[in-house]
């Protein structure tokens, strides 16, 4: 089954490869829980969007991290490195999802450095992910 067709993502493509992306939730609404469109997450993505232009970071928007609970909700991800959820953002939060992913590229260990690291991506963290290369079979 084609999970694009319910799981639709938008793209900005970077000009210098980063090797971060950002997803952004799109269906995400804010705390009055309003179905009125643009929807906070839509409005986020696009934010993000604009101010990642031109940096090197990939941007996505897709429906749904499955994260409604925490509101706004953004995913960080970069290869063989550890992946980041974040939830409780608001529209304000752009530019900080923008600088936490310009700090993860930098860093040398896989990991999203905690100095550093806007006020929203250190209390709004759901989860860290490890990458599949550092998971081994122990059967």
């Amino acid at each position: 089954m084609d999970q694009t067709a319910f799981f639709p993502a938008t793209t900005a493509e970077p000009s210098a490869d980063t090797g971060v992306t950002l997803v952004v939730c799109s269906s995400c609404r804010d705390a009055t829980g309003s179905d009125a469109r643009p929807r906070p997450g839509e409005i986020l993505g696009d934010r993000v969007r604009e101010i990642a232009h031109g940096e090197g970071i990939a941007v996505r928007q897709l429906e749904c991290l499955g994260n409604c609970k925490r509101r706004l909700s953004a995913a960080m991800l970069r290869d063989n490195c550890w992946s980041y959820v974040f939830g409780d953002l608001t529209v304000d939060n752009a530019s900080n999802l923008v600088a936490g992913a310009k700090l993860f590229a930098t860093s040398q260990d896989g990991l999203l450095p905690w100095r550093g690291r806007p006020d929203c991506l250190k209390r709004g963290l759901v989860a860290r992910i490890p990458p599949a290369s550092l998971l081994k079979d122990l059967s």
